[in-house]
């Protein structure tokens, strides 16, 4: 669990090739999942060792300035809220404009760390140009070129030091988060859950976040439920724009161990829900499905098979996800949704004794060896699952950079064939014996 970095600015300062820059170098590294469709609003990004999540709140805006006039306010203050620490992206080629001036005037309200930074400075006559930034009243400022990446190592430098040292807290409870896009059902869902009376046993101020940890004890389970700030719905924003749900679901999600999905069966499992999917399964977080409103859903002799394919479908090729049908509304299978999360998140934290894994899995292997490439034989001689909070496996063999990843998938799915890691992303790595 990272802090999170936002990068707020007028259109054209140069904020999406900065924060390509950043994640693109990481997520080369870090993110073979294949077909993975990213948005490009949000990536994970490491500095000095320090992990960090990295939000872009510009670039979706279509239209003209003066629509853009009132979108500057609220991504400005959707980083305000959901951030950790804040870069502000100027441009020296157009210097001071008025609207960098109603940004700078938002943000120097805010008590978290605020870093100006002047892009597009490339020669020395530019450095001396920027001086004229010290107007917007935020002190000192940090010269870049995001193009060339000069000058982003001192900007990143001062940016990690302030951010706050994120403990993973070790909660014996398991962390439920109920996510979706608004209008799902979200709090109903939520307040089905906890009953009128609300059996709320403590109210735990959240770490060193504004995330709100409720403890519930109910059906003879006892668990988090991490706060998702949809709950808590600003009406300055007006929550109809895709982004801001899928950015107020990020903090909500990096902060639980299991992602209740929830999504209205009548609109489907549409882009928006995908997306929080994704953002679930590249956390590594466990995921349960719940279609609402299922009620309201004309049903054919087998739709919920159907309806289920189609899921599963849509989220391969991480498709052993629990997928349950309720209603909010009728209370119908909420219990069976909560038994369900807490299996997941044990799940989740199943350590496999190596030898056991290696007793199931090197016959698997002996009878379908990863296929040879370039003439090459890859023998795998040995597997272990690291000591990480979640699932994450270890194949020694010869020749790692051999093993592709469709046989990376047949891993995988033995894997899951033989331990229950239903609701679990799975990690696999190849590395030389």
């Amino acid at each position: 669990m990272g802090a999170i970095v936002a990068i707020v600015g007028r259109p054209n300062v140069g904020k999406s090739t900065f924060f390509n820059r950043l994640i693109q170098r990481r997520e080369a590294i870090v993110d073979s999942v294949s077909g993975v469709t990213r948005d490009r609003h949000y990536g994970k990004s490491d500095w000095n060792g320090k992990e960090f999540s990295l939000i872009d709140t510009g670039g979706y805006v279509l239209g003209s300035d003066d629509i853009f006039e009132q979108e500057i306010d609220k991504q400005v203050e959707l980083a305000i809220d959901e951030a950790d620490a804040i870069i502000f992206m100027v441009d020296v080629e157009s210097g001071v404009t008025g609207m960098d001036e109603d940004v700078a005037k938002l943000l120097r309200r805010v008590n978290k760390p605020v870093f100006l930074a002047v892009n597009k400075v490339d020669n020395a006559q530019r450095q001396a140009d920027a001086v004229e930034f010290y107007s917007l009243g935020l002190g000192d400022y940090y010269t870049l070129s995001s193009i060339n990446g000069s000058g982003t190592g001192e900007l990143l430098d001062a940016v990690v030091t302030e951010l706050p040292d994120v403990v993973e807290e070790e909660s014996e409870l398991p962390r439920f988060a109920v996510v979706g896009r608004p209008n799902a059902g979200k709090s109903s869902f939520i307040n089905a859950l906890i009953g009128e009376e609300r059996y709320i046993v403590t109210d735990i101020a959240g770490t060193t976040r504004d995330s709100i940890d409720t403890k519930y004890n109910r059906f003879g389970f006892e668990f988090n439920l991490v706060d998702t700030a949809g709950i808590r719905r600003k009406a300055k924003v007006k929550e109809d724009l895709e982004f801001y749900s899928v950015m107020r679901s990020i903090r909500a999600i990096e902060h639980a161990d299991v992602c209740i999905l929830l999504l209205d069966a009548t609109r489907g499992f549409d882009g928006q829900v995908q997306n929080i999917f994704w953002l679930a399964q590249r956390n590594n977080k466990g995921v349960v499905i719940l279609v609402n409103k299922w009620d309201l859903v004309e049903k054919e002799t087998n739709s919920v098979k159907e309806y289920t394919a189609k899921i599963k479908k849509a989220i391969e090729p991480f498709d052993d996800v629990p997928i349950l049908f309720i209603s909010v509304l009728t209370k119908q299978r909420i219990f069976k949704a909560i038994e369900t999360a807490v299996e997941v998140y044990k799940n989740r934290s199943r350590k496999i004794a190596t030898r056991k894994l290696n007793d199931v899995m090197l016959p698997i292997i002996e009878h379908t060896p990863p296929p040879a490439y370039k003439g090459k034989y890859v023998r795998i001689k040995f597997c272990t699952q690291l000591p990480t909070p979640y699932p994450q496996f270890a194949f020694f063999c010869n020749l790692p950079q051999y093993v592709r990843d469709p046989y990376k998938r047949f891993l995988e799915n033995k894997l899951r064939e033989h331990f229950d890691f239903s609701g679990v992303p799975i990690t696999i790595f190849m590395r030389k014996k």
